[in-house]
């Protein structure tokens, strides 16, 4: 019951999981997918998106197959635990939730494009879950790296309302903040759905249908 609790509600910086000072891993490969880095400093120019939307497995598959994304790597994001494993951000104990970095080339790709990738890729009507996946760790989030950024994420976040209305759904609960601390999960997190470590693997990541009204047209990979 303890667990479940832990599950369902952010803890506090105090009911939190310690942590570590350094991290309890070391990430070196390339993009299994894209071949670029995964970790900075990033080439001149490019810019950084961060996003959670569910199990980060399908989420960051979502974003690679963009064009204009020249990397991107899964972490956790938005909570208090220094450099968490995974079983410790399962646990409910670290109050992070899963999230997609995306690094992207402005010239290639906008920002908003990205937004409406994020808004239309799943449901952000669920709070602490989504679909059959559930604790805090799975909510909806946008973690900004300029006021551009969160004008465009807030502005998104209004657009798509009434859509998600006229489908009877309720108010969006996307957490939309200045990005704090990202770490890196583990190795094979890192592009766990692409065909080299899990062709036809399982994803429960789905959209409600709507489509959000920001940026130019959609693109699909």
């Amino acid at each position: 019951m303890l667990f479940n609790r832990h599950k369902s509600a952010l803890v506090t910086p105090e009911q939190s999981l310690p942590g570590r000072d350094t991290p309890p891993f070391t990430l070196t490969d390339l993009h299994t997918v894209l071949g670029t880095p995964l970790t900075g400093p990033y080439p001149a120019g490019l810019e950084i998106a961060d996003f959670g939307l569910g199990c980060f497995w399908g989420a960051e598959r979502k974003f690679w197959q963009l064009p204009g994304v020249w990397t991107t790597l899964v972490g956790y994001q938005g909570g208090h635990t220094a450099n968490p494993t995974y079983e410790e951000v399962c646990s409910g104990l670290t109050a992070h939730t899963e999230v997609v970095r995306v690094v992207f080339d402005p010239a290639l790709i906008s920002y908003e494009t990205l937004l409406k990738t994020f808004w239309e890729a799943h449901d952000p009507t669920q709070g602490f879950r989504q679909g059959n996946d559930h604790g805090t760790q799975y909510r909806s989030a946008v973690y900004t790296h300029s006021p551009a950024q969160l004008a465009a994420a807030q502005a998104g976040r209004d657009a798509f309302q009434p859509a998600l209305t006229a489908l009877g759904l309720g108010p969006i609960t996307t957490e939309i903040l200045p990005a704090g601390p990202f770490y890196p999960a583990e190795p094979y997190h890192q592009q766990y759905l692409s065909d080299a470590k899990n062709p036809g693997g399982y994803c429960g990541l789905g959209g409600t249908g709507a489509t959000c009204p920001i940026g130019v047209a959609r693109t699909d990979g």
